[in-house]
């Protein structure tokens, strides 16, 4: 197992189920919605950074959403780095799913977020 594996099944988690993969829409999909659904919520509880997720392409592991870190803004984050992100010195993975967040309007959580 690799260290990074390791320090994955730490999470106690998948940052990603089959579940939600399926709920999310493909890349491009939400072009000219108004007000896309967030379906999933990831955030490191060791920084300020949250990434809401409208959007999915399960073959290149790709997210588009929102990123709200030092300031929010719609772009690209990928799976493969957000489960590579590790905190103090390697032993912790730095990227947890919230495993209660529901299905949100993004202006909902713009919303929140700018309070």
């Amino acid at each position: 197992m690799t260290s990074a594996a390791k320090v994955a099944n730490r999470r106690g988690h998948k940052l990603l189920t089959k579940e939600l993969e399926k709920k999310l829409p493909p890349l491009y999909a939400n072009e000219g919605v108004d007000n896309p659904v967030v379906h999933v919520k990831f955030f490191t509880p060791y920084s300020d950074w949250t990434w809401y997720a409208t959007e999915y392409d399960p073959e290149e592991r790709l997210f588009f959403g929102l990123v709200d870190g030092f300031e929010a803004e719609l772009g690209y984050f990928s799976l493969d780095e957000l489960d590579a992100l590790t905190a103090l010195n390697g032993m912790l993975p730095a990227v947890e799913r919230d495993t209660g967040f529901p299905s949100t309007p993004l202006s909902e959580v713009r919303r929140f977020i700018n309070r």
